[in-house]
């Protein structure tokens, strides 16, 4: 099944380290990180689980919800959450979903054959509260995941949801963002009293 952006996420009801989860029901209002992994007790994944455990502040502040995935069972995943606790310094609190048949991961198209018929790559998804698709991202499994980049990309799209604006490449909170072309100079007016720099009638630069 190919997933595209503004697709609602396909709902699922499966087991999870935290018991058992409707996917939608689950999210709630809040947005979802969900991403999955090749399989327990592996480098790479040890480190990015860690990860999100330590940016569960950050996640939280965003009104973000982490669900992991990778294709074993609850059993092991406990086991390998102590490795993740121990190796990384850590407290992982958030769910990890039992896949051991891979019916989510078929189901989100996470098992490419050319990779492994089994294991899961390295896919993101970022949902929003309306369960639609707003990002998704995909690595090989051998390369971890940039968590940096992964909250910058949250900010700019709920930045996008409340203030109508896009952001500019490599833009951070803070910095100056564009006004879309389909918001005329008279609307603009409105919405942008404060003035906008022109460099182009396409391109306006504006500071919130």
């Amino acid at each position: 099944m190919s997933l595209r952006l503004g697709d609602t996420a396909p709902n699922f009801q499966i087991d999870t380290t935290k018991g058992k989860i409707d996917f939608h029901e689950w999210i709630g209002d809040s947005w979802a990180f969900f991403f999955s992994h090749p399989a327990d007790f592996t480098p790479v994944c040890t480190t990015e689980m860690g990860r999100t455990a330590q940016l569960h502040d950050e996640f939280a502040k965003r009104n973000v919800k982490s669900l992991g995935l990778s294709t074993d069972t609850v059993e092991e995943h406990d086991k390998w959450i102590l490795d993740v606790n121990d190796t990384q310094n850590t407290d992982l609190q958030f769910p990890i979903v039992a896949d051991a048949d891979h019916k989510v991961a078929q189901l989100y198209d996470m098992i490419h054959p050319g990779e492994s018929e089994t294991a899961a790559v390295r896919t993101v998804f970022i949902i929003d509260p309306n369960k639609k698709i707003r990002l998704t991202m995909t690595y090989p499994m051998s390369t971890g995941r940039n968590f940096d980049e992964i909250l910058r990309v949250i900010d700019a799209l709920q930045l996008n949801d409340k203030s109508k604006v896009a952001t500019p490449a490599d833009w951070r909170p803070g910095d100056d963002v564009i006004i879309p072309p389909s918001i005329s100079n008279e609307a603009a007016k409105d919405i942008f009293p404060q003035g906008w720099n022109e460099l182009r009638p396409y391109l306006r630069m504006v500071k919130l």
